[in-house]
């Protein structure tokens, strides 16, 4: 799709809005969107989509949003709410029942499940690999599957012990 103001470039970005009932997508490519940065800002901010998307889900009380209060910043979660930024790392855990929902609401897990990337060295993919078959393996025992489970936990083994050797030397 090409960049609905220059014509010319490859569009990657794409916004859709609707206004008065009526959907209008821009298709922008990078350098476009870069000179209209502020104005697109104003349009989308991802804090205030996280704020509106704080509350979702969770029986938030005034009183509870007022006695949620991060001890290190201070911040409460009212406040979050209104800024969609949290004030610390530690507000993580101060707010932590609050924000599990929203999290899986916005990424479908509460734990970060990203790309590994291609030039990761074998240990670290053997090591997200060991992490996917544990949570197979307790979704199998779970769910009853117990012969799943025994497979699994065969390969959880194997691989345990692929880690304990440590990274072989090419030839």
């Amino acid at each position: 799709m090409v960049c609905n103001v220059c014509g010319q470039s490859e569009a990657t970005i794409h916004l859709t809005e609707i206004l008065n009932n009526q959907m209008v997508e821009v298709h922008l490519c990078e350098s476009c969107a870069e000179q209209k940065g502020t104005d697109f800002k104003a349009h989308f901010d991802f804090n205030k989509l996280l704020a509106s998307l704080g509350d979702l889900g969770v029986e938030l009380t005034p009183e509870r949003a007022g006695k949620t209060v991060c001890k290190d910043c201070g911040m409460t979660y009212e406040e979050f709410g209104r800024t969609g930024r949290l004030g610390c790392a530690n507000c993580y855990q101060a707010f932590e029942k609050l924000l599990i929902p929203l999290i899986k609401r916005v990424q479908r897990d509460a734990r970060h499940v990203g790309k590994v990337p291609t030039q990761a060295p074998g240990e670290v993919k053997r090591t997200l690999e060991l992490r996917e078959l544990q949570e197979r393996l307790r979704k199998s025992i779970q769910s009853e599957t117990f012969e799943e489970a025994a497979k699994i936990r065969d390969q959880i083994q194997e691989l345990e012990e692929k880690l304990k050797k440590g990274p072989k030397k090419q030839k």
